[in-house]
């Protein structure tokens, strides 16, 4: 069989009813489980409430999923793609002001972690004792990251600075999977005298956005008379400033 015709039977597959049945099913499995998770946080995912819900029986169910951990897998790719079009959208746009880009950047992460908690709180950490998450979900963080990269690769760190930038530089030379990264992002190789920058400063902004965006959703900053936007912004200039952006 010619690998053209074996495409358009995968391609008829996926066309055909029961295809469709089951996709549909998988999507309608996946909401419940988001509601849940909104309504009661990770512990009230629970898929025998699931299937009643649909009037399917248990073994039914796990026909679309292996278990609770392989719905909560998927619900965390889709979140971590859902973020990482949201910020790809403002990076791919013609930019000339990286201190503006970089504000951008992080607004529009932090409107979709505020818009829904629940979701960025699973992706944000161990959802479950015992839960490991599987290994794409990595290329998936990554590509939210990818458009900072870019930004701090025109920057200038600080003298304090120069220790991160070393172990930056030192880890991209030796994992190809961080050099790919970097590349796909800013066409720089790991030798390249701007890669330690990018990736210290794209380390650094994901460690405040990540503290103060998981404070924020968390509730932790209830009743202490600031705005969480407002720190961040000062966050980020401050970081900014560090870079000469």
């Amino acid at each position: 069989m010619s690998s053209r015709t074996q495409e358009e039977n995968m391609a008829a597959e996926a066309r055909s009813p029961r295809a469709r049945y089951r996709e549909q099913n998988r999507a309608e499995i996946k909401a419940a489980a988001l509601q849940q998770l909104a309504e009661g946080g990770v512990q009230a995912v629970a898929l025998t409430r699931i299937a009643k819900d649909m009037g399917l029986s248990g073994p039914a169910l796990y026909r679309y999923f292996a278990g609770r951990d392989d719905l909560l897998s998927e619900l965390i790719r889709d979140a971590y793609d859902e973020v990482a079009q949201v910020v790809g959208r403002v990076g791919a746009a013609p930019a000339d002001d990286a201190r503006a880009t970089l504000h951008a950047l992080a607004d529009a992460y932090r409107g979709w972690a505020v818009a829904q908690p629940h979701r960025y709180l699973l992706i944000q950490g161990t959802p479950l004792p015992g839960y490991a998450a599987p290994p794409d979900t990595l290329l998936r963080a990554r590509a939210v990251l990818g458009p900072f990269l870019k930004v701090f690769a025109v920057g200038v760190p600080a003298e304090a600075l120069r220790p991160v930038v070393g172990e930056m530089a030192a880890w991209v030379r030796k994992e190809e999977g961080v050099a790919d990264w970097l590349a796909q992002h800013t066409g720089l190789a790991p030798h390249d005298e701007a890669a330690g920058t990018a990736l210290a400063g794209t380390v650094l902004v994901w460690s405040q956005l990540h503290g103060t965006v998981s404070l924020e959703v968390s509730g932790q900053y209830a009743g202490m008379g600031h705005r969480a936007q407002t720190l961040l912004a000062a966050q980020l200039d401050t970081l900014a400033d560090s870079f000469q952006l």
